[in-house]
C-alpha cells in the first residue's frame, strides 16, 4: 500500500505518526469505497436526536483502521464510533471510519475516513481520506496540514460579509437549540455565501482557505479530532460553540481565525 501517496510534506513523512495516520485512513477509505453503491442494509443506533445511521462497512472500516495502526503501535489505545474504548488512553487513536455515512448510504460521494492520534490529551498526528476521490489530507502538530501534495492554508479574509460560512445541518442548529433560536439566522444574514457541506469535508474547505467558517450543531469526538488538527495547523482556530479548546464538547466552529470572534458572538444562546 502506497501511504504517501498524495501525502506531500517533505521530511515530516518521516514521523510514523502521520505515516500510520494516514495508512489507516486509506485502509478504512478501501473498506467503505468497495461497499459504496452496493446497497448494504443501514441500522440505527442511539435514541432521540442523536440517532444515527450505521452500516456493515463502518465496522469493517473501522477493523482495518485499528488493524493498521496496532500493527506500528501495539502498546496505544482506540477511541472509535463503532467499537468504542478499548486500552491506554495516554496515546490512543480516535476513528470514524465513515464520517458522513448519511451520504455513503445515499450514494453521495462526500464522506471520508478520520484518523487521529491525541497523545496526553493533545491531537498530534490526523488525517482525513475520501476514497471516492482518492483525496488525502493530513497534519502533524508542528508540521504543518496538507491536501494532495501541497501544503494548504486558510485564508486571510477578515470581512464577514465577503465570507463562505459552510455547516453541517441548518436543521440541527434549530432542532438542538444550539445559539438559541436565531443565532444562525444572525450569522447567516452577515455573510456573503452560505453552504451545506458538511462532515469532514466543511473543516477541509476552511483548511485549504477555501471558506472561512465551518459550523456543526453536534458533533463526537470522533468526528471532530482529526478536523481540529488539519484546521489549527493551517493556521485557523478550532473550538466548541462556546468557545473553548475541548473537542469532547459536542459541536464545532472552526474559522479562518480573523473571524472567529464575530462568529462565536453572533450564534451565541440570547
Amino acid at each position: 500500500m502506497d501511504v504517501t501517496k498524495h501525502a506531500g510534506g517533505g521530511a515530516a513523512l518521516a514521523d510514523p505518526r502521520a505515516e500510520v495516520a494516514m495508512a489507516a485512513a486509506r485502509a478504512a477509505g478501501e473498506v467503505a469505497r468497495r461497499y459504496f453503491g452496493a446497497g448494504v442494509r443501514v441500522e440505527w443506533k442511539g435514541e432521540g436526536a442523536a440517532r444515527s445511521p450505521v452500516t456493515v462497512a463502518d465496522r469493517e472500516a473501522e477493523e482495518a483502521a485499528r488493524a493498521v495502526i496496532s500493527r506500528r503501535f501495539p502498546g496505544h489505545g482506540f477511541l472509535g464510533e463503532e467499537f468504542g474504548e478499548t486500552g491506554s488512553r495516554n496515546a490512543r487513536w480516535i476513528l470514524d471510519p465513515i464520517d458522513g455515512t448519511a451520504n455513503f448510504i445515499r450514494g453521495i460521494p462526500f464522506f471520508g475516513a478520520l484518523v487521529a492520534l491525541e497523545e496526553d490529551g493533545d491531537i498530534t498526528a490526523a488525517a482525513l481520506y475520501n476514497p471516492m476521490f482518492d483525496e488525502m489530507a493530513w497534519a502533524l502538530r508542528g508540521g504543518g496540514a496538507f491536501r494532495n501534495g501541497a501544503a494548504i492554508r486558510v485564508s486571510a479574509e477578515a470581512d464577514l460579509a465577503q465570507a463562505m460560512v459552510v455547516h453541517s445541518s441548518a436543521g440541527e442548529f434549530v432542532r438542538r437549540g444550539v445559539g438559541g433560536p436565531q443565532g444562525l439566522n444572525r450569522l447567516l444574514r452577515r455573510v456573503g455565501r452560505d453552504r451545506g457541506f458538511g462532515d469532514y469535508y466543511g473543516y477541509v474547505l476552511v483548511a485549504s482557505g477555501q471558506a472561512e467558517a465551518m459550523l456543526d450543531p453536534y458533533g463526537a469526538p470522533w468526528d471532530l479530532a482529526a478536523p481540529k488538527l488539519l484546521v489549527e495547523q493551517a493556521g485557523g482556530r478550532f473550538t466548541s460553540l462556546a468557545g473553548n479548546d475541548s473537542i469532547y464538547a459536542g459541536g464545532a466552529v472552526a474559522t479562518n481565525g480573523p473571524l472567529h470572534a464575530t462568529v462565536l458572538e453572533l450564534i451565541r444562546p440570547e
